[in-house]
């Protein structure tokens, strides 16, 4: 690490806004729309909303290391700095290499989720039939749309960062509007007739208790999103001390987000209703809206929302996992091409045609293929969570003079809860018995990009020497707010350490 710096490409363009509607988004996928009625079968109503809430409580530990590092550390990559001032190039490697694993298995993921949403809308949509893979059938006109779609998803994100920002805007107002919809109606026509004997899963408070963590385990995996804020960083324009909170606000109403239209859900639907909607279409959330309106047709509302849902979690990733690309390649640790940003847009146009051509020709594999590919990716983001908490230690003791105009209290507490939580979360997918354990077709997949990384990591070690992994900082400006956080933050730290030496001291007299 040398003590230069150079002036940032990237154009900021990025609001407050913007980066809260880009990491919310891409948390409320449409998991919302599809999963309500699975995570009440396993914890109850209000035992599935405490489950979120745990989990939320899990991942929150993790945000704020996010939070205060993105803060000290605004540059493109995120993950990639932080982990490369904390570990060096090797450590930088492993955990950016497994987070592109997983935007870029979630992008491919949307690619196939769009098309099966639109079937829902439209009975009559599946025209062609090709082949089928791992038991999905494959059609003309779904693939045609999966196709087309991630073209245009492609080309949105090269027009700009801001381009992208304007259409997740829109979709993450029309995903918010739905829930709140939703939400609001059910405190008006719900009924707690309906909601009490489903509160809780099981019987006893040991299995009440055990199946509320049933859920908490499996939530973090619907909070991975917030992640892509450090990725843009470099991009975003204002106080660097907002950045952090707004990457925390974004967990936050993601929390209350889940937990609320759980809730709504149970308030609406009996249990028998709930079971009905399982072995029906599966769309309970939708089944609770037409219920709360008695209207068959509110329910394209929902799933509408759920198809924004999609778009947003796509458009989200294709920001982090291109951004992550132009690091690595910035760094000499992929191929340089990666490292081209557009002479016009400033965005990283070989990167993201990369990641936008791989997600037009994923959907040939099938639906199955690719929830392969997404588990995968999830244990990739999991493995770069602990490390980036593991470098927030590092760098609390590495470098404590580094300006943080984001400070986190009682940061040994809050780091190791991090480790200790992500740590965790993966351990899941290597335990069996976890129930969130790889199939032998996910491990072959982490383990061909595992391999497709030694051999970047072996082959750019080789061609560029000492060169592999360099990184120059850019150069940050700061404002007034972040300067007063800083100054403030340093006059804290002092006080600690001349209270330390006097504490020492007196044990010495």
């Amino acid at each position: 690490m040398s003590g230069q710096t150079k002036k940032s490409e990237f154009n900021k363009v990025l609001s407050s806004k913007d980066i809260l509607v880009i990491a919310f988004g891409a948390m409320i996928g449409w998991g919302w729309v599809i999963s309500t009625g699975d995570w009440i079968h396993r914890g109850g109503v209000l035992g599935a909303a405490l489950g979120f809430v745990l989990g939320g409580i899990m991942i929150f530990f993790v945000g704020l290391t996010y939070a205060e590092l993105t803060a000290a550390l605004p540059q493109c990559g995120g993950e990639h700095v932080f982990s490369y001032k904390a570990m060096g190039p090797t450590g930088s490697f492993i955990c950016t290499w497994g987070i592109i694993l997983g935007y870029v298995g979630v992008v491919c993921f949307e690619a196939c989720a769009f098309p099966t949403i639109v079937s829902y809308i439209f009975p009559g949509f599946l025209k062609g039939y090709l082949y089928t893979v791992a038991g999905f059938d494959v059609y003309a006109t779904w693939l045609a749309l999966a196709s087309v779609t991630a073209a245009v998803m492609m080309f949105i994100n090269i027009l700009g960062a801001k381009t992208a920002a304007n259409v997740q805007t829109i979709l993450t107002a029309i995903i918010f509007t739905v829930g709140v919809v939703l939400i609001a109606t059910s405190a008006v026509r719900g009924d707690t007739s309906n909601l009490v004997p489903q509160m809780f899963a099981g019987s006893g408070n040991r299995s009440v208790i055990s199946h509320i963590l049933h859920v908490a385990v499996m939530t973090p995996f619907f909070f991975i999103g917030f992640d892509v804020i450090p990725q843009a960083a470099e991009e975003i324009q204002g106080s660097l001390k907002k950045i952090g909170k707004i990457l925390i606000l974004s967990i936050v109403l993601a929390v209350a987000f889940y937990s609320l239209v759980i809730i709504a859900v149970g308030y609406l639907l009996d249990p028998a209703e709930v079971n009905a909607s399982m072995a029906g279409s599966g769309l309970v959330t939708a089944d609770a809206m037409v219920k709360a309106f008695g209207v068959k047709a509110v329910s394209n509302v929902v799933i509408i929302g759920g198809l924004c849902g999609i778009i947003t979690s796509w458009n989200s990733f294709m920001i982090g996992g291109s951004r992550a690309m132009y690091s690595m390649a910035d760094s000499n640790m992929i191929p340089k091409a990666f490292a081209k940003l557009h002479p016009k847009y400033k965005t990283p146009v070989n990167a993201l045609l990369l990641i936008g051509i791989i997600s037009m020709f994923a959907p040939l594999a099938g639906r199955q293929m690719l929830v392969w590919i997404c588990d995968a990716g999830n244990l990739g983001c999991c493995l770069a969570y602990c490390m980036v908490s593991a470098s927030f230690l590092i760098l609390r003791k590495k470098a404590p003079d580094m300006p943080r105009p984001y400070m986190v209290k009682h940061y040994k507490l809050v780091g190791y809860t991090a480790v200790l939580m992500s740590g965790a979360m993966v351990l899941m997918y290597l335990i069996p018995g976890s129930g969130s354990t790889l199939t032998i077709q996910e491990w072959c997949m982490a383990g061909g990009w595992a391999f497709l990384g030694l051999v970047f990591y072996v082959a750019n070690k080789k061609k560029y020497g000492s060169e592999f992994g360099h990184h120059t900082d850019i150069e940050i400006e700061y404002s007034e707010t972040d300067m007063e956080a800083i100054r403030l933050a340093k006059a804290g730290r002092r006080s600690k350490e001349t209270e330390a030496v006097a504490a020492q001291e007196a044990v010495s007299v």
